[in-house]
């Protein structure tokens, strides 16, 4: 186990890097604003699911491979962005549905189209899938960990597991948070008629903008 000290310092860290903006509770937000409540803490689910897998990746050594062999880490990377963009199209391209009503509307391709909701396990897997595809989060939990695990208070890889279940919890609530105050707004935005066709593209940008942060980053 860690000592109390590295513990509670780690605590602290975990607090305040849960609270810094970031790709995954930029996601949360908008695809709560976007679907609501539920579909938010599914989505969270996901993340959660993936920061797990970094951190199960990152205690038994295997996401050392992204520094020993870098084309590892881009392929990953831009694996991560492609998918992005292709939930970003996703996101905002008309079913068959909207091109009737675009073809009957005079307004054509400014018809409002409500987004269409998605299922529990599309929202889990879409968010799983986009935290484990960014591969700075590996490498950010092989610079976190060594700095608060000491071998004289035990096994290294136990530490490192209880480490990183302080981590996800202290997210999962912060998170967590973040996507009840966003159900708050959403249930005020569903008022306005014009949301419906801004939803798709809030969607549509954060899913493009991460992408875009992902493809550009390198690993320092």
């Amino acid at each position: 186990m860690p000592s109390s000290h590295n513990l509670l310092l780690f605590l602290a860290a975990s607090v305040l890097l849960a609270l810094t903006p970031g790709p995954n509770l930029l996601y949360l937000v908008s695809r709560t604003l976007a679907q609501g409540r539920a579909a938010g803490f599914v989505s969270l689910a996901g993340t959660g699911s993936g920061f797990l897998f970094h951190i199960l990746a990152a205690a038994f050594g295997l996401s050392a491979v992204f520094l020993a062999v870098p084309i590892a880490y881009d392929a990953v990377r831009w694996a991560g962005a492609a998918y992005l963009l292709w939930l970003a199209w996703d996101a905002i391209r008309p079913s068959k549905e909207d091109i009737r009503k675009e073809q009957s509307s005079a307004r054509g391709l400014f018809v409002s189209r409500a987004l269409p909701p998605a299922t529990a396990a599309k929202l889990y897997r879409m968010g799983i899938v986009t935290s484990i595809l960014n591969p700075k989060v590996a490498l950010f939990y092989l610079a976190l960990f060594p700095q608060f695990v000491d071998p004289a208070h035990g096994s290294v890889l136990t530490q490192s597991l209880v480490l990183g279940l302080v981590q996800v919890i202290v997210v999962l609530l912060a998170d967590g948070f973040f996507v009840l105050v966003a159900s708050r707004v959403a249930r005020a935005l569903r008022q306005r008629p014009k949301w419906m066709l801004a939803q798709r593209w809030l969607l549509a940008g954060v899913f493009a903008g991460i992408a875009a942060k992902l493809a550009l980053d390198d690993r320092r």
